[in-house]
């Protein structure tokens, strides 16, 4: 059980990664094109940062780094990061963001 849940945890870094260490998008304008896959979608990058520092930086940290929670390192796929974020793990409660805030959160983290 105990190696079950540190894979989790340890997928869970991964899916929910998107500490890129740089800027945030100009003036909350749409983003998508950046490093993350995000196919090809823009974002709301203002509503997903309000989104993330209402419903995930308690435990992801304010800047991404972790708190509670992993640290999000970028380099997962929009596709991943909403199905960690429905499903939840390792300690993640599934929905705590759904439909397309979900969706808009996820595109602007996997473009981090």
């Amino acid at each position: 059980m105990k190696k079950f849940l540190m894979a989790i945890a340890g997928s869970a870094v991964l899916v929910l990664g998107a500490c890129g260490g740089g800027g945030e998008d100009d003036a909350g304008e749409a983003g998508g094109d950046g490093g993350g896959d995000t196919g090809g979608e823009t974002y709301d990058a203002a509503a997903a940062e309000e989104t993330y520092q209402a419903n995930c930086a308690q435990c992801h940290g304010e800047n991404l780094e972790g708190a509670s929670g992993p640290a999000l390192p970028g380099g997962n796929s929009q596709e991943d990061i909403v199905s960690m974020i429905e499903n939840g793990g390792s300690g993640m409660p599934p929905n705590i963001v759904e439909g397309d805030e979900a969706e808009n959160v996820a595109a602007w983290l996997a473009d981090q």
